[in-house]
């Protein structure tokens, strides 16, 4: 028959807790935030105090040491995006569709990132504020109209742009 588990009074706290099965012979501080950073800080303590420990991480050797492990491993600490958190091209439906013929052949229509500005988080959400939705479908749709828009206004003279043609 096993024990019931044994009770510890935390060395940071003075609370009791029950230590963790794995290290339950080890484990002197409980699982809250501040005794964990006190248990770190003891830990490394005792570790810098004991014998030749003291310079273990200081002078020439320990430099050239690093020094070299960053060479053969360059970039290390540098934070790389994840490929899955990119925006994906979606599909994107105009909302009130601008053609007045159902014979006429549809307009080719871009993903969200075929605006340049749209890669812009503060245009995105702009948008988002505006359409209340943070669907990219519906972004996507309310870019294209305040791209068509916007197009209208700065190139005035010939025919007006009503489709989402993008040459960009």
């Amino acid at each position: 028959m096993s024990r019931p588990p044994t009770r510890r009074k935390c060395r940071a706290c003075n609370r009791f807790f029950l230590p963790d099965q794995r290290t339950k012979d080890r484990q002197r501080y409980c699982s809250e935030a501040g005794c964990r950073k006190a248990g770190k800080a003891a830990s490394q303590q005792r570790w810098l105090s004991k014998n030749g420990n003291g310079d273990y991480f200081r002078g020439p050797d320990q430099v050239a040491r690093v020094r070299q492990w960053r060479q053969r491993h360059p970039g290390y600490w540098k934070h790389k995006k994840p490929v899955s958190q990119s925006i994906q091209p979606v599909d994107i439906q105009l909302t009130k569709p601008a053609q007045s013929s159902c014979n006429a052949p549809p307009e080719p229509r871009g993903a969200l990132q075929d605006h340049s500005l749209s890669q812009d988080p503060a245009f995105v959400g702009l948008v988002s504020m505006i359409t209340g939705s943070a669907l990219q479908e519906d972004i996507a749709a309310t870019t294209r109209q305040l791209f068509i828009r916007g197009r209208n206004i700065l190139d005035p003279p010939g025919p007006q742009i009503t489709s989402p043609v993008l040459d960009l």
